[in-house]
């Protein structure tokens, strides 16, 4: 299975891995990651809890096309809500 591939500036590869899903489970919704994207791929969403009858913030994918694969949102994540996948060639 190949993937696509990037170069860095000092010649390195490397192989982007674009945003596949958030798990709200763990999101605490602190935005952190939204705060890193300078792609506007995320942005807060109200999540209603049915036992509780309470509502949480939590970050969601609004502009998944718009994602780099740059992997700031999951680097900045303290609680490790992000998967990742590289895209197929």
């Amino acid at each position: 299975m190949a993937f696509l591939t990037a170069t860095t500036k000092g010649g390195a590869s490397w192989t982007p891995a674009f945003i596949e899903e958030i798990d709200h489970e763990k999101c605490i919704g602190c935005g952190r990651c939204f705060k890193a994207c300078a792609r506007k791929v995320l942005g807060p969403e109200d999540l209603v809890d049915e036992e509780s009858d309470s509502i949480r913030m939590v970050m969601s994918v609004v502009n998944g096309d718009n994602c780099s694969g740059c992997a700031a949102c999951a680097s900045t994540c303290p609680k490790g809500c992000f998967t990742l996948k590289p895209l197929e060639a």
